[in-house]
């Protein structure tokens, strides 16, 4: 969403001035003229941050609040989980005693990435910008170790000691000077899935970084951007796993609820100042009924 905030050529339009933003949305069907969807039905889709919105029958899918949290259609089962799933899987390709290093981990991507590591008998560290968090991914996800990027003083040195064999895959959530960092100390052979790259989106120019290419030839290292819209036929195949995973309680997830539509640029901005726990949500309204938890936007 933050990408489509500049007018630039990218894989997705950028959104127009004095028209409603959208994103994931986990809704209730109050009316439908399709005989595919009824009052009461519970959807997500590609909707507007607003209170009601129209759409058509393809544009949404209905999700069943009963086998799990509709927020996690968000979330952990929804495209962040994904996300996690097929870009460590199947770029990252981690082996146990291996060490894998997480950017972003207390996030909604990185936490789920990090457990699905530490289930291949992986050595795990994760990078966070507060005790809090640090303190979730080792206490609470189990992750081998965590880093403060904020608080160290020699972020490569503090990292040496949390890899002290190197790093075998590097999940990029973040870019900028920590992947810069991590990427000092991969070993020969490693994987590098960049995800995303949220250290340098509010950025007016690019920084210039170390160049590379040398590195990732010396080291035979694999680097690949992915979306995870280029694995859509897969999808059943990553959703089941990971609900699996969800209902044995294998696989945890935070998430990080804002009440009021009116609050949604608030938390928008909080994502860059890393204020999030896991999912980023803003709770619009409960259903009707109240039967079932709340929904809202997810960011």
């Amino acid at each position: 969403m933050r990408g489509r905030m500049n007018d630039r050529k990218s894989y997705v339009p950028p959104f127009q001035l004095n028209e409603v933003l959208n994103g994931g949305v986990v809704g209730e069907v109050v009316e439908s003229k399709s005989n595919t969807f009824s009052p009461g039905d519970v959807v997500i889709g590609n909707l507007g941050w607003q209170d009601y919105s129209i759409a058509g029958e393809k544009e949404v899918r209905i999700i069943d609040p009963v086998v799990a949290p509709g927020s996690t259609a968000l979330g952990v089962l929804g495209m962040p989980g994904l996300t996690a799933y097929f870009g460590l899987l199947d770029i990252g390709r981690p082996h146990a005693s291996e060490t894998v290093v997480v950017s972003g981990a207390a996030g909604a991507v990185g936490s789920i990435v990090g457990q699905l590591a530490k289930m291949h008998d992986c050595r795990v560290v994760g990078i966070a910008g507060s005790e809090k968090k640090t303190k979730y991914l080792i206490d609470e996800l189990g992750f081998d170790a965590a880093v403060n990027y904020r608080t160290s003083p020699d972020l490569k040195k503090t990292l040496e000691e949390a890899c002290p064999n190197g790093v075998d895959v590097y999940f990029d959530n973040v870019g900028g000077d920590i992947s810069d960092a991590v990427l000092s100390l991969i070993n020969n052979g490693a994987r590098i899935p960049v995800c995303g790259q949220i250290s340098l989106y509010n950025e007016n120019q690019i920084p210039m970084g170390p160049r590379i290419q040398p590195l990732l030839l010396t080291k035979s290292a694999l680097m690949k951007g992915f979306l995870v819209r280029d694995y859509a036929d897969r999808f059943e195949e990553g959703t089941r796993e990971l609900a699996r995973l969800l209902k044995e309680k294998k696989l945890k997830y935070a998430e990080d609820v804002v009440e009021g539509l009116e609050n949604a640029p608030k938390a928008f901005i909080g994502l860059f100042r890393g204020e999030n726990l896991g999912k980023q949500i803003v709770k619009v309204a409960v259903t009707r009924n109240n039967t079932v938890p709340p929904y809202g936007t997810g960011i």
